[in-house]
Formats: structure tokens, C-alpha cells, sequence
């Protein structure tokens, strides 16, 4: 049965890569990374998600990829934002936004 916040994540997994490579471009293994250490380690990123989310992206024209070399000096892939996927971005931060405060609005109604 998969943890409850790999369900969570599922869902939002796109919109946090975007967010993540807005600031820049990264390789897989760093917007896993970044994404981990800013939410404390509470998301974890699997390589089993995270890489048919990018393949998925860049197909959808919200990404471009172009290799490039890690900071050990290994050949690398590296992942940027678009037009497009900053437009995705703002979409996406705007529904995510008004469904967080629906549902909070439910579970957090004091009893």
C-alpha cells in the first residue's frame, strides 16, 4: 500500500518540478533533491516517478532538456522551464491554491 503522502504527491508531482526548475535548470537527481530538503524530507522523490514526469513534461512542451555536466563532471541531463510551462506553472499554482483552501476548510473546522 503506497504512503499516504506518495498519494498526496501524485497529483501535484508536475507542478512541483515546475516550481523547481523555474528557478533554474537541474538535472533529475537535483530537482529530487531540492524538492526533498524543502519540504524537510517529508516528499520523497523516486526515480520511478520522477523520470516519466519529466519525459511527460518535456513532451508536453512545459520542459526542455539539454545535457549538460554535474558538478562531478558526469554527463548529465538538465531540465528547464518554457513559456508554456511557466504558463502551466501559474495554472496550476492558482488551482492548487483554491483546492488547498476548500479542503482545509474542511478538515481543520474545529470541533
Amino acid at each position: 500500500m503506497p504512503q499516504p503522502q506518495n498519494e498526496l504527491l501524485h497529483g501535484t508531482l508536475q507542478t512541483l518540478v515546475l516550481r523547481t526548475v523555474a528557478r533554474g535548470p537541474l538535472h533529475g537527481y537535483a530537482i529530487a533533491r531540492w524538492l526533498e530538503e524543502s519540504t524537510g524530507d517529508v516528499l520523497q522523490i523516486e526515480d520511478g516517478s520522477l523520470y516519466p514526469a519529466l519525459y511527460r513534461m518535456e513532451k508536453a512542451g512545459w520542459i526542455q532538456a539539454e545535457w549538460g555536466t554535474s558538478e562531478l563532471g558526469r554527463k548529465v541531463k538538465t531540465y528547464q522551464i518554457t513559456p508554456a510551462g511557466r504558463k502551466r506553472l501559474v495554472a496550476r499554482t492558482e488551482e492548487w491554491a483554491k483546492f488547498s483552501r476548500a479542503i482545509s476548510k474542511v478538515l481543520l473546522v474545529c470541533f
